[in-house]
């Protein structure tokens, strides 16, 4: 069987984010046939949105895997209803977890389910710059290098969490 690559964010802001997204990293790679063969550091970010609302906590992991695209995708999905999220009471509500796929195998997809590649990876410095920590020379397809596109956003309101914040919780 061949592998695909597949990156996917995962962000948090509730009940200790940091671990939340720590256990979603870990839950990945006991998806069937798929390695995480690399996760950035952790990222705190303001929230998105006009909500006000606790920081967030983001990553993003590079994986390999070989299963298709929708099973993938409908594993993400199960994957995510473990781990316990619910849908926020309000678009960019706080969460428990959200995992996102971002680009699988360079496929560009447009359906009402899943649109590749994501459509706010250019907009949203909480996802580029944690994905231009573990793919910087990726091309996102239709929109160039993950390096450039990092250059372009503005980094206000995105840190790096340091070994120190992730242990006093995040």
């Amino acid at each position: 069987m061949l592998w695909s690559p597949a990156y996917v964010a995962v962000g948090s802001n509730l009940n200790q984010p940091a671990r939340q997204v720590s256990r979603a990293l870990t839950a990945l790679a006991e998806l069937p046939h798929t390695r995480v063969e690399v996760a950035s550091p952790l990222f705190g970010s303001k929230p998105f949105g006009l909500i006000s609302q606790p920081d967030f906590v983001n990553a993003v992991a590079g994986v390999l895997t070989q299963l298709e695209l929708k099973p993938f995708f409908d594993a993400l999905l199960e994957l995510e209803r473990r781990l316990g999220k619910q849908a926020p009471p309000v678009r960019w509500g706080p969460r428990l977890i959200d995992l996102d796929l971002l680009l699988f195998a360079q496929q560009r997809i447009e359906s009402p389910e899943l649109t590749l590649p994501h459509p706010g990876i250019v907009q949203r410095n909480f996802v580029l710059y944690p994905l231009r920590e573990v793919a910087p020379e990726l091309i996102v397809p239709g929109s160039g290098r993950v390096s450039m596109l990092a250059s372009r956003i503005e980094s206000a309101g995105i840190w790096r969490l340091d070994d120190e914040t992730i242990t006093h919780d995040a």
